[in-house]
């Protein structure tokens, strides 16, 4: 399932004790605990209120059995179909885990989907997707996710992994990255058309931005001259904003 199990404790409890805005979040869930390597280490802290999603029955039975709390507040499941009300309520609840490496884009946009109830996000990611999620405007790693992310988070990263502490070693360094909900997150303009200006302008992103987004009837003439000559990749969260306010399907 593309899993690789963490096999050194010092790096679960850096990666447990990295998460920050307790005041922030009622829960706390992990995706996809295993054998429970950084279960551990977030049980141990009692402000912590645990809860983890794990598809592998095998690993939900080892869980309940090691670590008898966890029985309660497990659940057998897929995250990325998860619906967190009905454990959670509207209650906030951070997202942590050791993700695995072929959905945890896709964590993040389903994060992003509940970004009002989700403060902050502390994962372990491949080390080239970490670097592409925190990067900044004028980086070719910049893409769709650095800007979704960052127009709702302040992204971090925070320290690198070598594949020799998990357990089979992945093929790549991995990245452990905090994401924390800003204060302000509307952006002042249609969110919906916002993630679609920003995922039609990276779709061809070697064609300028009059271009790639010539279905969208960008009003142009209402905007700074020099945008529209632009790549996506040259552009900032609050210019994206701007052309998603002057943008009509």
């Amino acid at each position: 399932m593309g899993q690789h199990f963490l096999a050194d404790p010092n790096i679960a409890s850096k990666i447990a004790h990295s998460l920050t805005a307790g005041a922030e979040f009622k829960y706390v869930l992990e995706i996809g605990p295993g054998t429970g390597m950084l279960t551990r280490f977030l049980l141990e802290q009692p402000e912590i209120n645990w809860y983890g999603i794990e598809l592998d029955r095998d690993s939900v039975a080892y869980l309940q059995e090691t670590y008898p709390e966890t029985k309660d507040r497990i659940i057998l499941g897929d995250f990325l179909k998860f619906d967190p009300e009905t454990c959670f309520g509207t209650s906030p609840y951070a997202v942590i885990g050791n993700f695995p490496y072929n959905i945890s884009s896709q964590i993040l946009f389903r994060v992003l989907s509940r970004r009002q109830q989700v403060p902050e996000v502390v994962g372990m990611f491949q080390k080239e997707v970490a670097r592409r999620i925190a990067a900044p405007p004028g980086n070719k790693e910049y893409g769709i996710l650095s800007v979704l992310m960052q127009a709702f988070y302040d992204v971090k990263l925070l320290f690198d992994v070598e594949p020799h502490v998990f357990i089979p070693p992945p093929k790549v360094k991995s990245s452990v990255i905090r994401c924390l909900r800003k204060a302000d997150i509307s952006l002042e303009c249609d969110e919906k058309m916002f993630f679609t200006v920003v995922k039609t302008a990276f779709n061809q992103r070697r064609k300028t931005l009059r271009n790639s987004l010539k279905g969208m009837n960008v009003d142009w003439q209402g905007l700074p001259g020099h945008l529209a000559g632009e790549r996506p990749e040259q552009l900032d969260v609050p210019a994206f904003v701007e052309i998603t306010r002057h943008s009509g399907l």
